[in-house]
């Protein structure tokens, strides 16, 4: 029986990721963009703690849009992953449904957001990231995106639900 410790490390497996580190693989310039476009959630929600409760409503508000943004932006991720035609061949549309089904629901969820009370949407924008990450990491490990994309999908996502969750309370 093979030793855990020894085995080899799968792409994108806890193991791998700990031994790498969460920013060694991951681009600069993804990182810094990433990076600096998660604060606005945490300035909009641990910042709207401390405002005048005239202001919180529309630090609260804010939060919510840039949420509804940011998920339609990671649904154009799957937009563009599956227009790209393969090596050989052309998009045949049966292939299409899918993907572009995933791509298309993160901004209904996000725009749905908007529509209801706060205490409602907070939780919906919370739950839609994080079944955003969980489609994004399966799609890193079928390699459809890249392994670092799965490592920066997990930081980032870990501060926006966590600056959600924190502005619902």
């Amino acid at each position: 029986m093979e030793d855990a410790t020894n085995s080899p490390q799968q792409p994108g497996s806890i193991r791998a990721i700990r031994r790498d580190g969460f920013f060694a693989v991951i681009p600069p310039a993804a990182r810094w963009f990433g990076l600096t476009g998660a604060i606005p959630f945490m300035v909009l929600s641990f910042g709207g703690e401390f405002l005048s409760p005239a202001h919180q409503s529309y630090a609260q508000f804010s939060l919510m849009a840039y949420g509804a943004v940011i998920l339609s932006f990671l649904g154009g991720v799957h937009w563009g992953r599956a227009i790209v035609p393969p090596e050989h061949g052309r998009l045949e549309d049966k292939t299409l449904w899918v993907p572009l089904a995933i791509s298309v629901t993160p901004s209904l969820f996000g725009w749905g957001a908007l529509l209801v009370p706060r205490f409602i949407a907070l939780p919906i924008l919370a739950a839609s990231f994080a079944a955003m990450l969980l489609i994004d990491l399966f799609m890193v490990r079928i390699g459809s995106l890249p392994e670092w994309y799965g490592n920066l999908r997990v930081i980032l996502s870990a501060v926006v639900v966590a600056s959600l969750l924190f502005a619902w309370v």
